[in-house]
């Protein structure tokens, strides 16, 4: 397990990718819109691991919501894990609350799943792992 990335809830991909490009001295990699989750993400290298900036596209995405409820700011945590469904059940026994019982495709060409923030110290953490084709 390592950390894959961290999500950032952003108002405006547009000034955000600026101000992170500023911050990190390089561009964003990919730009991918995620039509199920109602979302705009924006990708960021940072050594092995990534930042994920995201963008709400509808005012009822959970990314709406969580921006309205908490303001822009860090979203969540991801863990790329080798084999997800192991992991979920792993982490269930051990009483973690998952928020879905089967992993979903996420962007970045992985498939995902989150523990509830309830369970995790108030943090929401994703599970990732890569699609293999």
């Amino acid at each position: 397990m390592k950390i894959d990335h961290i999500g950032i809830a952003v108002k405006n991909m547009e000034q955000s990718n600026a101000l992170f490009q500023s911050l990190l001295g390089s561009a964003p990699y990919k730009q991918e819109l995620v039509e199920t989750e109602k979302v705009l993400t924006s990708f960021f290298a940072v050594g092995e691991s990534k930042v994920e900036l995201l963008e709400a596209t509808d005012p009822e995405s959970p990314i709406a919501k969580y921006i309205e409820k908490k303001g822009e700011g860090v979203h969540h945590i991801a863990f790329e894990v080798e084999d997800i469904l192991a992991e979920m059940e792993r982490l269930q026994a051990e009483g973690f609350q998952l928020l879905q019982a089967a992993p979903k495709r996420g962007a970045d060409n992985k498939w995902v799943a989150f523990l509830h923030p309830k369970s995790a110290n108030g943090v929401l953490v994703e599970l990732c792992q890569q699609i293999k084709d």
